[in-house]
């Protein structure tokens, strides 16, 4: 069964179509987060280690479709305005991470467009807030260039690190190097919630609040 799984995949990573396809899943993903790119890029990567697609165009065609996929989102964001944002719930994940997306660029500018690439949901988040506030498209652009080709490399390279561990089984390396993709994942929001717990200040409750204005006097 993995024999035949790996025959597979090894013929679909040969294929001129798998630069196609990173192209695309990277660029779906951009307003549409359930597009899993990143694993896809992650395989091409490993597969690159053992003479599957060239290392080079991967990275490429995965930088390339990231930032047409953030430019189609700002896009969304600009042209619904305030009204698209103001649609999510309060208390659902997507409004907590929009009240996040525009904390974080107020605090960094467009800098947040790159570490939203390690929090899941946030690049949908950030560049449709970044659009909705009309953040001026020449700064985008540069911005969601620089966030693309970090995302591109950071991604073939975690993969192909993977797959010269795992030569001789490069579905090994695929769990690996989605492991550490993965990981990486999770030690951002670790330090994000961190952050973010360190910046809430505690509820007095009422009998601290009465010592509060008790010394005040």
């Amino acid at each position: 069964m993995s024999d035949s799984i790996l025959h597979f995949t090894q013929e679909l990573m040969s294929s001129w179509w798998i630069y196609l396809a990173l192209f695309g899943f990277a660029a779906l993903d951009g307003f549409f987060p359930a597009i899993p790119s990143e694993t896809l890029v992650v395989t091409a990567g490993v597969f690159a280690a053992t003479g599957g697609p060239n290392l080079y165009v991967v990275i490429a065609m995965a930088a390339a479709g990231a930032f047409l996929g953030d430019h189609v989102s700002y896009a969304l964001g600009r042209g619904a305005g305030g009204r698209l944002l103001d649609r999510f719930e309060p208390g659902t994940k997507r409004h907590k991470l929009t009240l996040w997306a525009r904390t974080a660029l107020e605090e960094r500018g467009g800098l947040v467009l790159v570490v939203a690439r390690y929090v899941p949901g946030g690049r949908t988040a950030v560049t449709l807030t970044m659009g909705a506030v009309r953040y001026p498209l020449r700064n985008f652009s540069l911005f969601a260039a620089l966030a693309a080709a970090s995302w591109g490399l950071y991604c073939s390279l975690v993969g192909y690190i993977g797959g010269k561990a795992f030569e001789d089984n490069p579905l090994k390396g695929v769990v690996l190097g989605i492991g550490l993709a993965l990981g990486v994942t999770l030690v951002v929001e670790v330090v994000r919630h961190q952050r973010r717990k360190r910046r809430t200040p505690e509820p007095q409750v009422e009998g601290q609040a009465e010592l509060v204005e008790v010394g005040e006097r």
